[in-house]
């Protein structure tokens, strides 16, 4: 989903008027957009002057950051901290649980493929 740049954002509130649906508001003088009301419309991009609103592909270097933050506080936690058989448990659970995401992933990427293929064929 697009985000807001909090360095970037100069809080002109051009996207927050632009927005077709309303998903875009002021918080603490940066726009924040309302991920469960946003119609991906792009509408924001091209109408930010400073290019604060920004794409979702840019965040994942950083959500692997955030996961693999998650995952050493987990294997740190006194329940696992000593023990490498628990430890390697949660690795097979984590690995599962990823495993399971990209699953949901594909899936959802094959079911839009095939209704791009129903209802826009030529």
């Amino acid at each position: 989903m697009p985000w807001v740049s909090e360095e970037l954002c100069t809080a002109c509130e051009i996207c927050v008027e632009e927005c077709p649906v309303g998903a875009i508001s002021m918080d603490t003088g940066i726009a924040s957009i309302d991920n469960s009301e946003c119609i991906r419309c792009g509408i924001c991009h091209d109408a930010c002057p400073v290019e604060a609103v920004r794409h979702d592909g840019e965040r994942i270097p950083a959500e692997v950051a955030d996961n693999m933050a998650w995952v050493q506080r987990l294997l740190t936690h006194e329940y696992y901290a000593d023990d490498r058989d628990k430890q390697k448990g949660l690795v097979d659970r984590l690995r599962r649980y990823f495993t399971k995401n990209r699953k949901v992933m594909e899936q959802t990427l094959e079911s839009i493929k095939n209704l791009e293929d129903t209802r826009y064929r030529d």
